[in-house]
């Protein structure tokens, strides 16, 4: 059964955790869970959206790179985002300007946008258009006059690399990332990660067409370092000096994000329930 993944789903969990529940700011339309859908819905075959179960003869999102032939799993590859409208700084944000800011990143060749092979958007609510990193197409259906639509290449959703970042400065400057969340923002991002990991399911939607997967994965420690690392990522201040630069090497983004992270920081955003089993199992892994 195609599912949807636990990168794309940490990109759900930061859309929906700043767009949807953040009282500080006035809000003309939220950005719903039903709004944020990675896996197609029962009927869909062909395209990011499925996995390997679902895939058809010739399917555009396998044959044309090599990138997705060789990353071909289980897992979707895409995200839908829906309709939202926000006033941050004097200014309005929705989702035209938002896609029309990711599409501007990839074609400036930004570094956490690599992994992107197409955006699906309108940026009018007019005329549909496609940005395609392999030049093959260049527009889509009218669904995406009212959601836009991100395919990644298999590879990196097989690795699991993190594509977060991209979406992480586009909160930043617009305003909405701050340096610590919400506590709103985190029961989300609690929500869902504790679905992801203890036996829950992922909300999918029914444009493009979309709906729901799920994915399980033991109660293991990593799966709570997992969580916890998230929470040290929300509460790192010194991320934000990063959000408007571009780097063209991986190292120096690494680099700077492990300089901030100090173990009085770690320490803080580690449960104490937790911290108890990360200390039990360091004690057991250092005595055998």
């Amino acid at each position: 059964m195609t599912r949807a993944p636990a990168n794309l789903m940490a990109v759900r969990s930061l859309l929906l955790a700043h767009l949807n529940v953040d009282k500080t700011r006035v809000r003309d339309v939220d950005l719903e869970p039903a709004e944020v859908g990675i896996v197609g819905d029962p009927a869909h075959r062909g395209g990011y959206h499925c996995g390997s179960d679902r895939v058809v003869s010739n399917d555009y999102s396998v044959v044309e790179s090599s990138r997705d032939r060789n990353g071909l799993t289980l897992d979707a590859a895409a995200l839908d985002v829906g309709e939202f409208r926000v006033t941050s700084g004097g200014r309005t944000h929705d989702l035209r300007s938002f896609s029309t800011w990711c599409v501007g990143q990839c074609t400036a060749g930004a570094a956490d946008t690599r992994d992107l092979r197409e955006i699906i958007y309108s940026p009018d609510g007019r005329v549909v258009r496609r940005w395609d990193r392999l030049g093959r197409r260049t527009s889509g259906d009218n669904s995406h006059l009212w959601h836009t639509h991100f395919s990644f290449f298999r590879d990196s959703i097989k690795a699991g690399r993190d594509q977060t970042p991209l979406f992480r400065r586009y909160l930043t400057s617009i305003g909405l990332l701050e340096d610590e969340m919400s506590e709103q923002a985190e029961r989300e991002i609690h929500s869902v990660y504790t679905g992801m990991f203890f036996g829950g399911s992922s909300m999918g939607r029914s444009v493009d067409p979309d709906g729901s997967g799920s994915q399980k994965a033991s109660n293991s420690l990593v799966a709570k370092l997992d969580y916890a690392m998230l929470r040290i990522d929300a509460l790192n201040s010194q991320l934000t000096a990063f959000a408007g630069r571009d780097f063209t090497d991986e190292p120096a983004i690494v680099q700077g994000v492990l300089a901030s992270l100090t173990p009085e920081k770690i320490a803080a955003a580690i449960p104490p329930t937790m911290a108890r089993q990360v200390a039990d199992e360091l004690a057991r892994r250092l005595a055998a």
